[in-house]
């Protein structure tokens, strides 16, 4: 949760990414990992090996996958869009930490991008538009994308007359 301005209050609660976010980040560790177990069992069939190193090697896979989706999930997490009655606030990342800052006064246009599957599962790409040098925003695999374009254009329109 973003550090709060003296004055300043949430308008929308922190917003994460849509959880296709982390089907995509896990689907290739698990495939593999699939993958890695059929071969290694097809190759080590039949070697007189014992059922120790069988298991042994199915747990290092299975650890490795497993760690694979808690990264992924921690990332998830870690990624979260904030709109306040002042700014727009976009975090993410566990090891670097970064965080853009956009004022609503600074907000020229805000467009939001679906794909089908997008538009079927209600997220999509929010672009915020901004005045001077501060470079445009895109906040991608944003849930409910057309509400949160209603509330930051609306917001940013508000403190520009001044309400």
């Amino acid at each position: 949760m973003p550090n709060l301005l003296a004055g300043e209050s949430m308008v929308l609660p922190p917003i994460k990414k849509h959880w296709i976010v982390l089907v995509k980040a896990t689907i290739w560790p698990t495939l593999l990992g699939t993958v890695v177990l059929v071969v290694l069992d097809g190759l080590l069939l039949g070697v007189p090996i014992g059922d120790a190193p069988r298991v042994i090697g199915t747990l290092i896979v299975l650890v490795v996958v497993a760690g694979s989706w808690y990264i992924a999930w921690l990332e998830w997490q870690a990624a979260t869009l904030t709109v306040t009655d002042q700014r727009v606030i976009q975090e993410q990342g566990i090891i670097r930490r970064s965080t853009k800052v956009i004022p609503l006064d600074r907000v020229q246009d805000v467009s939001t991008t679906q794909t089908v599957i997008g538009q079927f599962l209600d997220y999509g790409s929010v672009e915020i538009d901004t005045a001077g040098a501060i470079a445009n925003e895109l906040f991608t695999y944003a849930v409910h994308p057309e509400m949160l374009r209603d509330q930051v254009f609306v917001l940013s329109e508000q403190l520009r007359r001044g309400l």
